[in-house]
C-alpha cells in the first residue's frame, strides 16, 4: 500500500516581541517535534512576523528595535526566520491579511522560483524550499491564549477567524490541563474547522512573558536566563524599557551610600 506523504508546513508566529524571549521561539520546536512524531506533517520553516508599530500596543518600542533583537536571538536557529514584511506597511496588518501574503509568496515561489530574482527573495525564505515540491501549507502558530482571545468581543472579525483557520490552519501549543478542546467545543465556528487546528502540549510549562521581562528591566532587576543573553545586552546598550532610568537611580543609590 502505498503511504501518502506528510503535509509539507510553514509556521508563522504574529506578535509584539518586546522583547522576544526564548518562549517565542520554543514554540516552534514544540510544534516541529509534535508533527515529526505523529507523522502528520513535516515542518519545512518558521516564520516570525512582528506588528507594526501602529499596532499601539503598552509597552511596543519601535519595529527597527524589535527585529534588531529579533536577528540577533535567532541566530541560533537554522530554521526559524524573520519576516519583515508586516513592518514595512504604512499601517498594523491584520492577521488574515500577513498570512494571505506569506502564503501567496510561498506559492508564486514553488511554482516557479526562478523567476524570482535572488536579490528580491525575501530572508524568510528558507533555503530548503529550493528543493521543495508540491504544496507547502502555511499555518498560524500560537499560544492557548491567542485562541481564547477569539472569544474577546469585538477584537476578532468572524470573517478573519474563518479565514485563518479555514484556510491556513492553526497550530496552538496549550498547556497540559488546559481546556483548549473545550473551548474549540463551545464555539460553533471554531467546531466547523476542528481538523485544521492542531492542539500541542507543552509539558514543560513555561510562564515567562515578555510582560514581566519589561516589568524587571524597568525595575533594575536581572533577567538573565530569561532572555538571550546578547538580546539583554542590547536593550541595555540601547537603554530600552526603561533601562537607562534604572541604571541613572542605582548609580545614584551608589554614588549616596559612598557619601555616608
Amino acid at each position: 500500500m502505498k503511504m501518502t506523504p506528510p503535509t509539507k508546513i510553514m509556521l508563522i508566529a504574529c506578535g509584539s516581541f518586546s522583547p522576544p524571549t526564548p518562549m517565542h521561539f520554543r514554540m516552534f520546536e514544540i510544534a516541529r517535534d509534535h508533527f515529526n512524531e505523529m507523522g502528520t506533517g513535516q515542518v519545512v520553516g518558521g516564520i516570525v512576523s512582528p506588528v507594526h508599530d501602529s499596532y499601539g500596543k503598552k509597552g511596543l518600542i519601535s519595529a527597527t528595535h524589535r527585529c534588531n533583537m529579533l536577528k540577533i536571538a535567532l541566530q541560533t536557529s537554522d530554521w526559524i526566520r524573520l519576516s519583515e514584511w508586516e513592518t514595512q506597511q504604512e499601517e498594523w496588518t491584520r492577521t488574515r491579511l500577513s498570512l494571505q501574503y506569506h502564503q501567496n509568496y510561498i506559492n508564486s515561489y514553488l511554482k516557479d522560483s526562478s523567476s524570482i530574482n535572488n536579490q528580491y527573495i525575501p530572508a524568510w525564505i528558507p533555503e530548503t524550499l529550493k528543493k521543495t515540491s508540491g504544496h507547502v501549507q502555511l499555518k498560524l502558530l500560537c499560544g492557548g491564549d491567542l485562541l481564547e482571545s477569539f472569544a474577546k468581543p469585538g477584537l476578532w472579525k468572524d470573517e478573519d477567524i474563518e479565514a485563518i483557520v479555514g484556510q491556513h490552519g492553526l497550530v496552538v501549543i496549550s498547556r497540559a490541563g488546559s481546556n483548549a478542546e473545550q473551548f474549540i467545543f463551545n464555539s460553533d465556528l471554531l467546531s466547523r474547522y476542528r481538523r485544521n487546528i492542531t492542539i500541542v502540549n507543552n509539558w514543560v510549562t513555561n510562564d515567562v512573558s515578555s510582560t514581566i521581562v519589561r516589568r524587571l528591566l524597568g525595575r533594575g532587576l536581572s533577567v538573565k536566563y530569561l532572555l538571550d543573553d546578547s538580546v539583554t545586552e542590547y536593550i541595555k546598550k540601547q537603554g530600552l524599557y526603561g533601562t537607562n532610568n534604572t541604571e541613572a537611580i542605582t548609580n545614584t543609590v551608589l554614588r549616596s551610600s559612598y557619601q555616608i
